[in-house]
């Protein structure tokens, strides 16, 4: 049976991008040995002066693990912290990762001018590949869901794991390959990528009236300035959105756009709508698992014993690969 992990930092409710980039491929490899966490540690890499807020946006992240359809019978829902065989492997991979490594990371580049409005010269930020490395090789995870921003950090997994065996003779960790979504980079507000770090998000959680504000508020086709200009619907995150949630109308929207048949009040308000239908059982799930806080907590007691059950084997192996153990 193929073993799967991925996990979600808990830096707030969870958006459209996290679900149809991350979660609805989750949702498809629960029937698989699938571990799911919520990656608390690695909040801090970017969030340890928010620390107070972290435990808060674990919950958050829960009720939308579950509201989107995460089936606790179906697989393991955990909370990194909870299980410190994370931080003892990811100490022990660093002995052996060269730092070199690390900085040429495309994605820690990219961070550090992306968020330039933050500290994020630490050690921890700098060392986050070998944490999640870690993450991955404590469940000897085969597959992985991630989205496309995160295959850098998972091809340097692959070379920990690489020199891992090199260095130690033993094959412990299997190398893992990742499973992508068929809508690996959600266009948010501004036609970026959606992103909590941009605040250009559709919550999970949005009420109606927010959702109909903020899709009134996004960009569409730059070259369309006036109501009788023909459109591209080819570069317009609004028609995006269209083919996600009104695929059965989007070749007609494509189409008046193109001959100016429609404009973008008429067409964001008909996106908004099919957004909103999509989103209530959503809504109404979560509203209903936020007053079960006991089974919740149950759930995550639960997935913390299996993840520790597997966590506490694999460490145990690496530590006698390594001789710190007979």
């Amino acid at each position: 049976m193929t073993r799967v992990l991925s996990g979600t930092r808990p830096t707030g409710k969870l958006h459209l991008g996290n679900l149809l980039g991350a979660i609805e491929n989750y949702k498809k490899l629960q029937g698989a040995e699938s571990f799911f966490m919520i990656a608390d540690l690695h909040a801090l890499t970017t969030e340890y002066e928010k620390q107070t807020h972290i435990a808060d946006d674990v919950t958050e992240v829960v009720l939308d693990y579950l509201a989107s359809g995460l089936d606790s019978a179906r697989c393991v829902i955990f909370i990194q912290s909870e299980v410190p065989e994370h931080a003892e492997l990811a100490l022990l991979f660093s002995m052996i990762t060269p730092i070199g490594w690390l900085e040429r990371n495309p994605t820690y580049k990219d961070q550090l001018q992306e968020l330039k409005g933050k500290d994020l010269h630490t050690h921890g930020f700098l060392g986050y590949p070998v944490l999640q490395a870690a993450d991955i090789a404590l469940y000897k995870a085969e597959k992985v869901p991630v989205g496309e921003d995160q295959l850098p950090h998972l091809e340097l997994a692959r070379e920990i794991i690489r020199r891992f065996k090199h260095i130690y003779g033993k094959d412990v960790f299997p190398e893992p390959e990742a499973i992508l979504t068929k809508t690996p980079r959600i266009p948010g507000l501004d036609g970026r990528k959606m992103s909590k770090s941009y605040d250009n998000c559709i919550y999970l959680s949005d009420p109606h009236d927010v959702v109909d504000k903020k899709v009134k508020s996004m960009v569409t086709d730059p070259a369309r300035k006036r109501r009788e200009d023909r459109g591209n619907p080819d570069v317009c995150p609004v028609f995006y959105h269209h083919r996600l949630f009104n695929s059965e109308n989007s070749e007609t929207v494509a189409r008046e756009c193109r001959q100016a048949a429609r404009g973008c009040v008429d067409c964001k308000a008909e996106m908004a709508a099919k957004m909103n239908e999509f989103l209530d059982p959503i809504r109404r799930s979560r509203e209903a698992w936020s007053k079960k806080k006991t089974e919740v907590r149950k759930i995550l007691d639960q997935g913390r014993e299996k993840a520790r059950q597997v966590s506490r084997q694999t460490l145990q192996e690496t530590m006698q690969a390594m001789g710190l153990k007979k």
